[in-house]
């Protein structure tokens, strides 16, 4: 069933994945104990916040390496130590662990928020908001590029990062985890935190996999082994890595503990292109072969198909067995811009001005990437018959909405249309 609603921000759609009373398909699975929340609705259905929350500057927490990885060769692409972000929780969250794998790439700045496709009278109305994302090697030449930053270096990491949407610390912001202990884990391995294998030409190490483990157990050591609730989450490539490790994550805990996992903008589909060419699966096929992934993808996926079509998360999600809940939009821009109408397949340049500014989108382009919302949908479709699981598929364009303050709880946003499909 697909129903459209109006929210005023993110607080309608955290609540229903805390309560299960939004996204009623979820039921109670991602129901968490938390602390009494902020009376932020009027009975108007207005949102309401104090004038503070608008100009206070976000929370930076610095950057942790994991020094007992070297050990276990888990190293980035270059060699250099893997790391993380940590703030620690208190009060009633101080056993609740939120875990999030970094997404690749940095949001573009853009006073936009989000907008939605909205269809009416006849009219198309449509605002361009882009995140990137990916962040993959796939080649030799790609991780050699790639270990000369961030994402495949930690000498090139920030030492200190924002802690923002998810992640702040400020009730008013984020009520259901600012007093949580929340982890940002650095994205150096180009992989998804799912290789294990290296290149000794290059000096280039595949070895997500043993990263994954290095920093699980290093939190662990800290005070998660003690979590009696505790949330993976990740965006993009972070997305689809807290799909592949989910189950993983949950061996982490005793049965006693709520263990649930959140992919953001992670569910990238297996889809032509506009020339009738498998983009994304070429690039997945070059990232799992070169980095050694077959042995560390899901093997009950691995044993039915080919393990390059285990990295796509439409294969994976119905045989999750934690409770799993996806955020992702039916016009992800992302896989608008890299995997369905890509530079390299718009040979004549038709799709120039409509990759730039949907806006300016055709309607025979507008119904090419309504035959993607509707692919995706599909995708969903017997996943979302898991009354364990649950998701929120809006129609904006966008990718990642978790992790920006502005997509996720904010002062001032403008009206937001949210398609949330059950």
């Amino acid at each position: 069933m697909t129903t459209t609603t109006t929210l005023y921000s993110w607080w309608g759609f955290m609540y229903g994945l805390m309560t299960g009373s939004l996204i009623w398909k979820c039921g109670s699975c991602f129901e968490f104990e938390h602390s009494q929340p902020l009376p932020l609705q009027d009975w108007n259905n207005n949102v309401t916040f104090k004038a503070a929350a608008a100009f206070a500057p976000p929370l930076m927490v610095g950057l942790t390496l994991v020094n007992a990885a070297a050990s276990k060769g888990a190293v980035c692409l270059d060699g250099s130590l893997p790391g993380y972000h940590i703030h620690r929780g208190y009060g009633s969250g101080a056993n609740s662990w939120l875990i999030q794998l970094e997404v690749s790439s940095k949001t573009q700045k853009s006073r936009a928020l989000l907008s939605c496709l909205v269809l009416q009278d006849s009219s198309l109305l449509l605002s361009f908001f882009l995140k990137q994302g990916g962040g993959w090697c796939n080649s030799i030449t790609k991780c050699v590029f790639s270990k000369k930053t961030r994402h495949g270096s930690s000498h090139y990491m920030e030492k200190q990062i924002p802690f923002e949407g998810i992640l702040s610390n400020k009730a008013e912001e984020n009520p259901d985890f600012y007093n949580w202990n929340r982890v940002k884990v650095r994205y150096c391995d180009g992989g998804s935190f799912s290789g294990d294998s290296q290149n000794e030409a290059a000096k280039l190490y595949f070895r997500g996999q043993r990263i994954w483990s290095a920093v699980m157990e290093d939190l662990m050591s800290k005070g998660m082994r003690y979590a009696n609730q505790a949330l993976l989450s990740g965006c993009s490539a972070g997305g689809l890595a807290s799909i592949l490790h989910c189950d993983e994550f949950r061996h982490l805990f005793p049965r006693t503990a709520r263990v649930k996992c959140l992919s953001d903008a992670g569910l990238f589909l297996d889809v032509l292109d506009i020339s009738g060419w498998r983009t994304l699966r070429y690039m997945f096929a070059g990232v799992v072969r070169l980095q050694g992934m077959q042995k560390n993808l899901p093997r009950g996926c691995a044993k039915r198909f080919n393990p390059i079509m285990c990295f796509f998360p439409q294969r994976l999600i119905a045989s999750v067995r934690t409770p799993l809940f996806l955020v992702n939009t039916a016009y992800d821009t992302w896989q608008i811009q890299v995997s369905l109408a890509p530079a390299s397949a718009d040979h004549h340049g038709y799709w120039n001005g409509c990759r730039k500014n949907y806006a300016r989108c055709t309607e025979s382009q507008i119904s090419f990437l309504q035959g993607f919302r509707n692919q995706m949908l599909y995708a969903v479709k017997g996943f979302s018959r898991l009354k364990k699981n649950g998701l929120f598929i809006n129609s904006c364009f966008a990718h990642c909405q978790t992790e920006r303050q502005d997509t996720w709880f904010s002062p001032g946003d403008s009206r937001v249309c949210w398609q949330l499909v059950f």
